[in-house]
């Protein structure tokens, strides 16, 4: 994998770099949907790349328990397996693990954990995160890290950061040779001491990339903010700048205003198979009864299928109704909405007139009450829910 950085706005810092990965370039700042499972729910590879998808994310711990991750190499590798041709990066599996699977046990050797699915125990170390996500054959792979939720005890954050940092350097030395990218995760919550502490530590072992972790967690968004900003401007300039299970359409906006190259949520699809829409005039819950007669699309600023083809009238009809059919277009409507956004981000900087559009879109988004103000990822955690 290479980096590099075309263009930062000198007014805010915001980046317009280029990926190259073994299954193709990615133009940053990227969004990436969340194929947890192997697949982008309800859409087919072929959508997302007719959309413009570039990068999916995956995750190692849904891949390990089932089908496995050694079927899933003797069938040709994740990238055959969902035939998906872009470029796939893949998370630890360590957040699920915290959130899902309530009996589980850390040590300084790896976790312990029971799975959701069958209540079968597991360890998982380290290494084995490692080697999981090279038999997957992902692009780009995270380490295993311990994420703090929040609020946190001082004492927790630094136990937290320093095991980090310890399963960090067992991570690089498992994988030495730099196919795939491998990244480092920054965690620390929002105490700007320790994730300074873990940037230095960071960029001593060496890394492809470097992740911000254990954000979306709960935290007050200005904090968020806050916390971003700081740590990249610890960062290489070199080095591709993650945000992982970030977020909201405005959270995009200013993290890309604070540095930031890439980005995942399941808030699109998620929110798409409930009924939850985003529009350039605000988010709209096509459940209301208000559009059961309503013949406009659901933004007439937008140029996706859904919009193109469908009313409102009818997609509250196909929702109501229980049809697979409705949740695919929501889930293509929001998708088509976070890319278009980023296209919009990605023309801004090469224009040079970001600040402008960064005050343009959050003021709109005012105007509308807000689109989506939750936090991001789900009501008590972040990272990737599936």
């Amino acid at each position: 994998m290479t980096f590099e950085l075309l263009r930062t706005d000198p007014a805010t810092g915001a980046r317009r770099g280029r990926i190259t990965t073994p299954h193709g370039q990615v133009e940053t700042p990227v969004f990436m949907p969340c194929g947890t499972q192997g697949t982008v729910k309800a859409l087919s590879p072929e959508e997302l790349e007719a959309e413009g998808v570039q990068l999916v994310l995956c995750n190692t711990y849904h891949l390990y328990l089932r089908p496995g991750h050694q079927l899933i190499e003797m069938l040709g590798g994740l990238h055959r397996f969902m035939a998906w041709p872009g470029a796939i990066l893949t998370d630890s599996g360590g957040y699920q693990i915290y959130s899902m699977t309530p009996l589980h046990r850390l040590s300084e050797d790896g976790v312990t954990f029971q799975s959701h699915l069958d209540g079968s125990r597991h360890f998982l170390s380290p290494e084995l995160a490692i080697e999981v996500q090279k038999a997957l054959g992902a692009d780009i792979v995270m380490p295993l890290d311990e994420c703090a939720p929040y609020p946190s005890t001082d004492d927790h954050l630094q136990r937290a950061l320093q095991l980090t940092l310890r399963w960090a350097e067992r991570s690089r030395l498992a994988h030495p040779d730099g196919v795939p990218a491998l990244f480092g995760i920054v965690q620390g919550g929002t105490d700007k001491g320790l994730r300074e502490k873990g940037v230095e530590a960071l960029q001593k072992i060496g890394f492809d990339g470097y992740a911000l972790g254990g954000l979306s967690v709960g935290e007050p968004k200005d904090v968020m903010y806050d916390t971003i900003a700081h740590t990249t401007s610890l960062l290489p300039t070199d080095r591709p700048r993650y945000v992982m299970g970030v977020g909201t359409p405005e959270d995009i906006v200013e993290g890309v205003a604070r540095g930031v190259d890439m980005f995942d949520c399941v808030l699109p699809t998620r929110h798409g198979r409930t009924g939850n829409l985003f529009t350039s005039r605000g988010r709209i819950n096509i459940k209301g009864a208000r559009h059961a007669r309503d013949e406009q699309p659901l933004d007439p600023d937008c140029d996706c299928y859904t919009c193109r083809h469908f009313s409102r009238a009818y997609l509250r009809h196909l929702f109501l109704a229980g049809e697979i059919l409705g949740l695919r277009l929501n889930t293509l409507h929001n998708l088509h909405f976070y890319l278009t956004l980023m296209n919009h981000i990605r023309q801004a900087i090469e224009n040079g007139t970001f600040a402008a559009f960064r005050a343009g879109f959050l003021q709109k988004s005012t105007a509308n009450g807000s689109q989506f103000t939750e936090q991001q990822c789900s009501p008590s955690t972040g990272h990737h829910q599936p």
